[in-house]
């Protein structure tokens, strides 16, 4: 199959008409589409389909038990409303290199496999990479069981109305013993490469960033009928809040969203009770980003006491920088640049990825793929298609030269 049909057939899975963006959430009906395409390239290709104690999906060419593999991929899954590049592109990519292997008849001295990572986006159960974070022991078993939805769905749970053994989940470090290089394709999440005119590029390491929710609790209270100077509104100390992450944000270079807030009783004429928020920041150096939330923190403890507001901030993940591993980044610009004069750019990232999180256990690299609006997480998100085969050919590039005989 070619990328374009391939890519043609996962675009309708968990689209919604109305927002053009995709729900495609962990462990839902548009996930299970997802996987079952992810199968059936798999079978079609003739490749070896594994589903891991995480649910995590492999499909592998040569032995899985004989160590030292080749491994590309990435996720499926999507934030609400997300775009159709984000975690896909690097899926179909790897189905679309291996291909061009083949017809190149490049036999391989390595197994190589391809791997769709469950939960990447985190927007069900509130925890990015919860496949990959599983995988490595980042994410401990007793605290991946107390994961829950908005509607109180615990993700044990949702596997098992998926069809999926939960009692299993747990750290996988035989797996990843078996892996000598995993190495990760992606639509860029911002316009570097198209301010710079490259249709590819390598990543050097991913920002230190993290979730933080901020729980306002005041009173609840007619809208109509309560004086202002009697109200204990939390909704005014969560707004200030909001305000001041941007100015520390734009002080320190870095980013802070509060981009997902939950209201209670949450009526149009009620004051409410509790205002909850989720605080995104990340910054390209650790004393940045301290700088930011510490700022953001300082700042919203000071406007829920001038409110008479109580309020309990709790740090719900967090990632460090991320070095991708030198040696193999080096491999990976000397691969693409040979017999000719291209200097494939090296960019850094605010984006986390499953590549991230694997990269304290497994050598990890990662490859842009352009997007010239810069936009994600949204329906804007966006890829050329010359620019995805400009994509492939980059992937299916570094796969021989990784992994051939």
């Amino acid at each position: 199959m070619t990328f374009h049909s391939m890519w043609a057939e996962l675009l309708p899975i968990g689209r919604d008409s109305a927002s053009g963006g995709y729900r495609r959430y962990a462990w839902t009906g548009a996930d299970a589409e997802c996987r079952d395409w992810f199968r059936a390239q798999a079978e079609t290709r003739g490749l070896v389909y594994e589903l891991d104690r995480n649910g995590n999906q492999w499909a592998w060419l040569g032995d899985p038990g004989a160590g030292d593999a080749v491994v590309t991929g990435s996720h499926l899954d999507s934030v609400p409303d997300g775009g159709a590049f984000d975690g896909p592109l690097g899926v179909v990519s790897s189905f679309a290199a291996l291909d061009e292997l083949r017809r190149r008849g490049v036999q391989f001295g390595k197994p190589l496999a391809i791997v769709n990572f469950g939960d990447e986006e985190g927007a069900r159960f509130g925890l990015a990479c919860v496949g990959s974070r599983l995988a490595g022991g980042q994410l401990t078993v007793e605290k991946a069981r107390l994961l829950t939805d908005m509607d109180g769905v615990t993700l044990p749970r949702a596997m098992e109305a998926a069809g999926y053994d939960p009692d299993g989940i747990g750290p996988d470090p035989e797996r990843l013993a078996r892996i000598g290089a995993f190495v990760e394709l992606h639509v860029e999440q911002g316009r570097a490469l198209d301010l710079s005119g490259d249709r590819v590029g390598i990543a050097s390491a991913i920002w230190p960033h993290g979730r933080w929710r901020f729980d306002f609790r005041g009173e609840a209270n007619h809208a109509g009928t309560t004086r202002l100077v009697d109200r204990r509104d939390p909704m005014l100390s969560y707004a200030e809040t909001v305000l001041a992450a941007r100015r520390e944000a734009e002080l320190a270079g870095a980013v802070a969203t509060f981009g997902k807030i939950a209201v209670e009783p949450n009526g149009v004429n009620a004051i409410p009770s509790l205002v909850r928020g989720w605080l995104d920041s990340r910054a390209e150096d650790q004393e940045s980003l301290d700088q930011v939330v510490g700022g953001i923190e300082k700042a919203a403890r000071a406007y829920a006491t001038a409110h008479g507001i109580d309020l309990d901030i709790v740090r719900e993940s967090f990632t460090p920088v991320v070095e991708f591993d030198h040696a193999l980044r080096d491999e990976l610009a000397r691969i693409l640049g040979k017999d000719t004069d291209l200097k494939v750019p090296v960019l850094g990232t605010g984006a986390g990825h499953d590549a991230g999180i694997l990269s304290g256990s497994i050598p990890t690299a990662m490859l842009f793929v352009r997007n010239p609006t810069g936009v994600s997480h949204s329906p804007a998100e966006f890829a050329a298609e010359d620019d995805c085969v400009a994509g492939v050919t980059a992937l299916a590039d570094v796969l021989e030269g990784l992994a051939r005989r």
